[in-house]
């Protein structure tokens, strides 16, 4: 059971006793978890599902990064959202927030609105524990993985789509690390959430496996880890597992080339399957979102809050976020998005 604690410290764990009483963390390892710091990044269906099992399980410190708004059509497999903040377009990681202060008052949760890219990916995840993936796209895992592989902090990949679900988890320079897995992203169309749709308990299956990795990591108990590539399709009840072998001429792990962190990020990308492009600042410089907003009321319906504003623009749908960075719906044409990003809110 490790040192014997004090009254203050074993009043604080009581809340947890149902879980202390599971033997392979007991009181040591709780207390490593109230020690502990894990970064999220992406709030959407996986994401806010491993920040409400670790802030539940005591975790004594989450940040949670990610660049969208709740929407309506996230409500049913994004757990920590409610109708009032898609209504209110409130910031993903701003509501996870609110949310996960509620679930649990006593640890500390940062929730910070921002894309994570080639700049700004190590300073999010340095000092950390633990980093999860709850992002939707290759090109963010492929940073991750660069990242984390840089600064030997421990990652856990995870994916779904329809009724399939996929994880992994990677410890630096003792596994296989996603490169030597994937060294090249998935070659032509392939499905997504919006394209192909998402059943809820597909994404139950992966978190558990990553929020389950997460405990082992952070209570120290690494030599229970699964070691695995795990894959299911729940609907059609096929699984597989495999154990990937570390490559020594992958370019991350192997060669520690980490060519993903090298790469200037572009200034706009399609958002895949949303019919969507995201605007991107080279050098990011905040709005003046109450200026912005009193500009577009003479072109179109204007809502927002202290996060964003959003403007119907004939077909298209403008929404500004605090700093500088822009979302425009209703096409995948990044030049006509980057043109009317310029004409409303200015180059």
């Amino acid at each position: 059971m490790g040192a014997p604690m004090n009254p203050d410290e074993l009043l604080k764990l009581n809340r947890y006793s149902r879980q202390v009483l599971f033997a392979p963390l007991g009181w040591a390892g709780q207390a490593k978890l109230l020690q502990a710091k894990a970064v999220i990044v992406g709030c959407g269906a996986l994401g806010t599902a491993q920040a409400n099992l670790l802030a539940r399980a005591g975790v004594g410190a989450l940040r949670l990064v990610d660049r969208d708004y709740v929407e309506e059509t996230n409500l049913h497999r994004q757990s920590l959202f409610e109708e009032s903040d898609a209504a209110q377009r409130f910031p993903k990681a701003v509501a996870a927030e609110k949310a996960l202060k509620r679930v649990n008052s006593s640890i500390h949760v940062e929730g910070i609105v921002a894309d994570v890219n080639s700049r700004n990916v190590e300073d999010f995840i340095a000092g950390f524990d633990l980093v999860l993936d709850g992002t939707d796209n290759f090109e963010t895992r492929y940073l991750l993985n660069d990242a984390a592989v840089k600064l030997n902090i421990p990652w856990i990949y995870g994916a779904v789509v329809a009724s399939v679900g996929v994880t992994f988890t990677v410890l630096p320079g003792r596994t296989a690390c996603l490169s030597c897995i994937f060294p090249l992203p998935p070659e032509g169309i392939h499905e997504t959430c919006d394209t192909a749709g998402v059943i809820a308990p597909a994404v139950s299956w992966v978190t558990a496996i990553q929020a389950t990795e997460a405990l082992k990591i952070l209570a120290g108990r690494e030599a229970d880890l699964h070691g695995r590539l795990l894959s299911i399709d729940l609907w059609k009840n096929h699984s597989q597992s495999v154990r990937p072998a570390q490559n020594p001429e992958c370019a991350t792990c192997g060669q520690r080339r980490f060519v993903h962190l090298e790469r200037s990020s572009p200034s706009q990308a399609v958002l895949c399957g949303r019919n969507a492009v995201q605007i991107r600042q080279q050098h990011p410089t905040p709005i003046d979102l109450d200026f912005l907003r009193n500009r577009l009321e003479s072109f179109g319906p204007v809502r927002g809050n202290n996060y964003l504003v959003e403007c119907r623009l004939g077909n298209y749908d403008l929404t500004v976020f605090q700093d500088g960075r822009a979302i425009v719906k209703g096409t995948e044409d990044a030049g006509l998005a980057r043109s009317l990003y310029a004409r409303y809110v200015g180059s």
